[in-house]
């Protein structure tokens, strides 16, 4: 061995070790959102084909759904309380065992709807705290390995994309090969391996909890105080209520609006496949860019032209009545633009927050940005009923693009750069 490769073997296993607290967490995330998505799939087909109910399909979704929200909201104190790293590998920890109670309780014969329902809205209670704690993680694990901090978060936001893409898919894939119970077991899986992740990559120092001054105030209090300060950061409050209007369109578009285009234009359920395909690759494609180059742009210009391109064009795209190829490529444009929305929001939350409240205050922000979201769905499928398909999205289109202006004109938005 030569000196120069002797002085240059410590150097590599510096970057390395550098390195390995946002791979772990980036991986952890992969695991997690895998199996998320997964459940997503094999949970409702499971109750549909056992009941034949739809009624009780859509019970039992939103039964996982309403407490993810809730106690994710409410949980940012114990995330700072007891430390972000702590709170990942327990929550993943319960998730894999409450994946599978669900195969167990079946195999006894004591899977009743009321139990079902118990079960699922327990999954979705502990996904929520670990879904927050590994996004508190993400800012701690980009000063680790010396990343810029947009770069970290857009490869956060290429995982969240990709696994809203690929992950549907491979749950149908698993529940087609092994049935829905088969899936439940890969999930729990995932979920295990989340958290043997957390537990043997990240740094025990990495992740800890807040000070003991801040262990003095009780929990409505720490509540209080993420609630104070997000009041007292008006860019930061204007993002979460522009955002939370603009997830409930996106659910209204994606759970009614598109699947009513797809049967009236007679495209079929593979339409909807293939336009979600394009879009989800697309917008993966836009995240890794942002996570190159997103740290030397202005974030202002950037962020409202994707946002403009991603939201409204989608609704137009589907009204306009062209050809199948012709909207698949469009949202596919779409898509691109959505890319570059996480990086930027995630690097200015995690910027503006103090990292002894960053747990409670992310919750707050994410609870304002998913309360809409089990109201989409309703809301596009009375304008259905009411008005039609087109004039629904063109009403979606709209409020879409007057709700980007309304908050883009608000003298906060030029924050963003500083």
């Amino acid at each position: 061995m030569t000196v120069a490769e002797r002085h240059a073997a410590p150097a590599a296993r510096g970057r390395l070790r550098r390195l390995r607290p946002p791979a772990g967490v980036l991986a952890a995330m992969t695991v997690s959102l895998t199996g998320t998505r997964v459940s997503a799939i094999a949970i409702p087909w499971f109750v549909l084909v056992t009941t034949g109910s739809a009624t009780r399909t859509g019970l039992v979704a939103c039964c996982e759904l309403v407490p993810y929200v809730v106690v994710k909201t409410l949980v940012g104190p114990l995330v700072d309380r007891a430390g972000p790293r702590r709170v990942s590998w327990a929550a993943d920890s319960l998730s894999a065992a409450a994946a599978l109670l669900v195969p167990l309780c079946h195999a006894l014969g004591v899977l009743h709807l009321w139990v079902l329902l118990a079960l699922v809205a327990l999954i979705g209670s502990v996904r929520g705290p670990g879904d927050l704690a590994k996004d508190v993680m993400v800012p701690e694990a980009a000063e680790r390995g010396g990343i810029p901090l947009e770069r970290a978060t857009g490869c956060a936001g290429v995982i969240e994309q990709l696994a809203a893409t690929v992950g549907p898919a491979v749950g149908g894939a698993l529940v087609a090969l092994a049935g829905p119970l088969g899936a439940l077991f890969v999930n729990a899986a995932c979920f295990a391996l989340g958290s043997l992740i957390v537990a043997c990559t990240l740094p025990r120092g990495m992740g800890g909890k807040v000070t003991d001054a801040d262990e003095r105030d009780g929990y409505g209090q720490q509540l209080r105080q993420g609630y104070a300060f997000l009041r007292g950061e008006p860019l930061l409050l204007t993002i979460a209520v522009v955002v939370g209007c603009t997830n409930m369109l996106n659910a209204a578009f994606s759970q009614v609006l598109m699947p009513v285009w797809a049967r009236d234009s007679g495209h079929g359920p593979a339409a909807i496949g293939l336009n979600n395909s394009m879009f989800g690759a697309a917008a993966v494609c836009g995240s890794l860019i942002a996570a190159a180059v997103a740290h030397r742009l202005r974030r202002r210009p950037v962020f409202f032209a994707g946002y403009v391109l991603s939201g409204p064009t989608m609704f137009l795209i589907l009204f306009s009545g062209m050809p199948l190829w012709a909207t698949a490529a469009l949202l596919a444009v779409a898509g691109f633009g959505a890319g570059f929305l996480n990086p930027i929001l995630g690097a200015i939350s995690y910027e503006r927050v103090p990292r002894p409240m960053l747990g409670r205050v992310r919750a707050l922000i994410g609870g304002l940005a998913w309360a809409g979201i089990p109201f989409g769905g309703l809301l596009a499928g009375a304008a259905v009923a009411a008005a039609g398909l087109g004039p629904a999205l063109l009403a979606g289109g709209g409020l879409y693009l007057l709700t980007i202006l309304v908050g883009g004109l608000r003298p906060e938005w030029r924050e963003m750069d500083e």
